[in-house]
């Protein structure tokens, strides 16, 4: 049986060298990459087209491929374990064998990657409506498995589900501590992948950065 490596020995790709510093025997903070300060998140809020939310016609989530080979067997989702996870170990298809998971969404810790789901912050179908009908599969790829801005999460996975593809004024996380964050992450998404907030979400958004 092949001796079990950290999972991210070994993980090559642009995306996977982001993770590089997040896990290695150290307490793991389940924070993505290139998450904005308040000022900075309030400056991406305003700058944000406001516009009522498109259509749902046509939304499939085959439509946005994930999870994408990340390079050394890893995809993107085991990636995102990889950085968001504390001593993670896994076998040589880099599927983990052993590690926990802090959720940042509701506090709880997990032993089992099973447990978890990877989040899009913002969900495929609100992209969907909010602008990313109109792209093209390739862009909808990048997106689905962006690792170099704030859109992939581990979380509880009944949490993710009960998010499903809510925004921000239909569904907060638990924890209202993360709110800041939740919001920060949300908007510099949305800001970086130039798609739209109606009126409700952005006022959702801006209530959310007040507890910074």
């Amino acid at each position: 049986m092949p001796k079990p490596r950290t999972l991210l020995q070994g993980l090559t790709s642009l995306g996977a060298a982001v993770t590089l510093t997040a896990c290695v025997n150290v307490a793991a903070v389940a924070d993505p990459p290139g998450i904005p300060d308040e000022a900075t998140a309030r400056a991406q809020l305003a700058e944000l087209t406001m516009a009522p939310e498109g259509s749902p016609d046509g939304y499939d989530r085959d439509k946005f491929p994930h999870w994408s080979d990340q390079g050394d067997n890893c995809n993107t989702r085991e990636t995102v374990l990889a950085r968001d996870g504390d001593n993670v170990e896994a076998g040589n298809d880099c599927y983990p064998t052993s590690g926990t998971w802090s959720s940042p969404y509701d506090g709880d810790t997990w032993s089992q990657p099973s447990d978890v789901d990877i989040d899009h912050v913002v969900p495929l179908a609100d992209a969907w409506r909010t602008g990313a009908s109109e792209w093209t599969t390739a862009k909808r790829e990048r997106f689905a498995n962006d690792l170099e801005g704030p859109q992939l999460i581990a979380v509880t996975d009944n949490v993710n589900q009960e998010k499903g593809d809510k925004s921000p004024d239909e569904w907060k996380p638990p924890r209202q501590s993360y709110w800041c964050t939740y919001a920060s992450m949300w908007i510099n998404v949305k800001y970086r992948w130039e798609l739209t907030v109606d009126e409700a979400e952005h006022a959702a958004l801006d209530d959310m950065l007040d507890r910074c």
